[in-house]
């Protein structure tokens, strides 16, 4: 299950300047992952600098609630 990861590299190669959080955030707009694989794959991808530790449940949430409809 590795379309994430192979999804935000396609996106932040072709827009480098922007963070790896906007990347993240592209990567799984609209798409159904399950929350446990979104929060694995944010770990793993997203850049600590990109965000703050505090606001990291919150921003979770909301990626988590950009299911497709």
């Amino acid at each position: 299950m590795r379309s994430i990861e192979r999804r935000f590299n396609k996106i932040s190669q072709k827009n480098q300047y922007l963070s790896s959080l906007v990347c993240f955030e592209r990567a799984v707009k609209g798409q159904n992952f399950k929350k446990r694989t979104i929060r694995h794959w944010f770990g793993r991808l997203v850049e600590k600098d990109d965000y703050a530790q505090k606001d990291k449940r919150t921003i979770l949430q909301g990626l988590e609630n950009l299911k497709v409809p």
